[in-house]
């Protein structure tokens, strides 16, 4: 019986698989690219109508009244998500009722539905205020940048809901019984201990429903709330332009939203501080356990 010579282990060429497919659809992928390119720069657009209406005053004001309705109804809709998540955990059944009711009333009615029933409420109620006191005609109230903040933030305020009460539920139920044990009600315990470690969980669906408020705002058009998208449409009315106004529209929408995309970013890694340092501690610790049970 002969003894065979050790197998060298450096020795060894790794050959990575071939991957034709992948190949193959890479290709066709830039093909199409490339062809669609093509059909933008070679069709019938005028770049320099592109170029010309890019930075015109109307268009600038339309992309800062889109960027002002972004955060203002993506504040309303946080604070209303927070709320109706803490309701919507409470023992007390009625306000479990009402988060339950309002998440499945907003989140079952399309958002240009919601514009309109705001923006046409005097219909039904002509005044608001308080009977005998004072009284406002709701017309005068419901203008469109109010419309478009109500119908867009108490919307985002149903999804927000469920994506904060989905945050909460991540968070061990120890922490929430070791703030209770040292005298801490359940909603001071919630805000000021669960709710931090849930931010973790939050911010990055938080970050995605704010990028797709920027382009749900685009509905506002609809009301005459003078956002990017109606400003553009208000300009080639006038010079017939379609295709070359509705680019330029593209253009700052892409440009929001990538801004806006940067900074969820750097948002995710300041909540996510510690949590990566932990796993990595974990790893080592773990290593060191096999290496120590091996020897």
């Amino acid at each position: 019986m002969t003894n065979s010579a050790p197998l060298d282990v450096h020795a060894l060429v790794i050959v990575p698989q071939r991957k034709i497919g992948t190949k193959i659809m890479a290709a066709v992928c830039i093909i199409l690219l490339l062809l669609l390119a093509r059909a933008f720069w070679k069709g019938d657009i005028a770049w320099e109508y592109v170029a010309q209406n890019l930075f015109t005053r109307a268009v600038m004001t339309g992309v800062g009244n889109t960027i002002i309705m972004t955060f203002c109804a993506m504040i309303v809709g946080i604070v209303l998500g927070v709320i109706a998540a803490i309701m919507r955990m409470s023992v007390n059944p009625v306000l479990r009722s009402i988060s339950v009711g309002y998440v499945w009333l907003f989140r079952g009615t399309p958002a240009l539905l919601q514009l309109l029933l705001w923006f046409n409420l005097a219909l039904i109620f002509p005044t608001i205020g308080i009977p005998g006191l004072w009284s406002l005609r709701t017309v005068d109230v419901m203008t469109p940048f109010v419309a478009a903040l109500l119908g867009l933030g108490i919307q985002q305020g149903a999804y927000t809901a469920e994506v904060v009460r989905a945050g909460l539920l991540s968070i061990d139920k120890g922490q929430m019984e070791a703030a209770q044990s040292i005298g801490m009600t359940k909603l001071r315990a919630t805000l000021k201990i669960v709710l931090p470690q849930a931010m973790r969980v939050i911010v990055p669906p938080i970050g995605n429903e704010t990028i797709g408020m920027v382009k749900l705002t685009s509905l506002a058009s609809v009301i005459q709330y003078s956002e990017v998208l109606k400003n553009v449409e208000d300009i080639y009315y006038v010079n017939s332009r379609v295709i070359e106004l509705l680019i330029v529209a593209a253009i700052w929408y892409m440009v929001v939203v990538t801004i806006l995309s940067i900074a969820q970013v750097y948002i995710e890694r300041h909540f996510s501080k510690g949590w990566g340092r932990r796993d990595a501690g974990a790893q080592r610790a773990a290593s060191q356990a096999l290496v120590g049970e091996a020897s």
